[in-house]
């Protein structure tokens, strides 16, 4: 990529995460986003259609990187007990991040995006399961429904309620097998 554009997308991103941190997204505008990063909206529009596209595009990029920190999805299903522990740390290393983009309006596109990108590696390397629904209902409940309580109760002793989360992911799952 050309570095004037790496620059340019650069401060705009800081711009956004800068505001984010003090403002829900729907008071974010793109003068004052433009502003900030030192650029002019028609710079802004060539590289985002709007500040939700921005937005989706920053967390886009945060799920990728959680699920790259968990080189073997398929594990979920013979290993789930370390593979969820893997997940909640990996989110847990960029949780400034999440906590500032995810905030507000935003805060439920977090777990659904992890539930729908979980799913799709994992299916993609084992289509075999990829209609069972019963597996699909497993996911979804240990994926969201494990973030939802860890975010309710992990924030006091997080390495216990990690431990405690992902021995209930084990039980769920091999009570699947």
């Amino acid at each position: 990529m050309d570095l004037r554009i790496q620059k340019t997308k650069t401060s705009i991103i800081n711009a956004f995460i800068e505001l984010r941190a003090t403002k829900p997204i729907e008071k974010i505008t793109i003068t004052e986003l433009s502003k900030l990063a030192m650029i002019n909206k028609a710079t802004f529009y060539k590289h985002y259609r709007d500040i939700y596209d921005l937005s989706e595009s920053l967390e886009d990029e945060i799920i990728a990187s959680i699920l790259k920190s968990v080189p073997e999805p398929e594990k979920l299903l013979s290993d789930p007990y370390d593979l969820s522990k893997d997940i909640f740390r990996a989110t847990l290393s960029q949780s400034q991040l999440i906590h500032t983009l995810f905030s507000g309006s935003r805060e439920s596109y977090l777990i659904q995006k992890l539930d729908k990108q979980i799913k799709e590696v994992l299916f993609k390397k084992c289509p075999q399961y990829q209609n069972d629904l019963e597996l699909k209902l497993q996911l979804t409940v240990l994926i969201q429904g494990g973030f939802h309580a860890f975010l309710e109760h992990g924030r006091i002793e997080q390495d216990r309620a990690i431990d405690i989360l992902s021995r209930i992911s084990e039980c769920v799952i091999k009570n699947f097998k």
